[in-house]
């Protein structure tokens, strides 16, 4: 009989700009029940694009794009290596909560090097524990009404958000760019009533706080 997979635990929150292939061999060592590995996913399968798609699960391990298929949002947020920033302050906002029922949700997921890029270590403390109306709509700036694979965002050419705000997206070679800011980087994953992108720069007003005095590795 197999066992139900459970998500890998999570690093402390401070640590928020571990590179992808650390994350990755933390989320397949430490998990203490794992997906089944004794077949290849289908064929036809959720299919991932982009560059650093290659530093994240795949084939069978776990977390890859098939398994994710099946998982509830929130679950799938835990599983990829890279959104440990992101899926915390999903957690602790609460904002899911806020999305219509039955609407499905496209997520654009900045990765823990681009947190770790845009807020400094205090700042982001801060938004965690004292400003979550703040953190909340942050958060908002990354998600749209809808499951949208990135083709079609492109295509479409623009999207809004739901703190009302109008991203352009364009194509940017092998990738899609968004607010001529961000970058999609691993696009595509799938989660119940959700496509998740994963990008490389936060979005929405709130400024930069980052700066050379904070020791993150990247």
């Amino acid at each position: 009989m197999s066992q139900t997979a459970t998500p890998p635990r999570r690093p402390r929150l401070r640590t928020l700009g571990l590179l992808a292939p650390t994350l990755l061999l933390a989320a397949c060592t430490s998990s203490p029940a794992t997906p089944r590995t004794d077949a290849a996913p289908p064929a036809n399968g959720p299919q991932v694009t982009g560059p650093l798609c290659a530093a994240l699960p795949t084939g069978t391990d776990p977390g890859n794009p098939t398994f994710l298929a099946g998982q509830p949002v929130d679950q799938a947020l835990r599983w990829i290596p890279t959104l440990t920033t992101f899926e915390a302050a999903v957690r602790t906002s609460g904002v899911l909560t806020d999305l219509p029922t039955g609407a499905g949700v496209t997520i654009l997921a900045p990765s823990d090097d681009a947190f770790a890029a845009k807020f400094s270590e205090d700042n982001w403390d801060d938004l965690m524990a004292r400003h979550t109306d703040q953190l909340r709509t942050l958060l908002k700036a990354h998600l749209i009404q809808g499951t949208h694979p990135i083709g079609e965002l492109a295509d479409t050419g623009t999207a809004t958000t739901l703190d009302g705000t109008t991203v352009t997206i364009t194509r940017n070679g092998p990738t899609v760019r968004l607010a001529d800011r961000a970058d999609a980087v691993c696009a595509d994953y799938q989660a119940t009533d959700t496509r998740i992108h994963i990008i490389n720069a936060v979005l929405g007003p709130l400024p930069t706080t980052a700066n050379d005095s904070d020791h993150r590795a990247h």
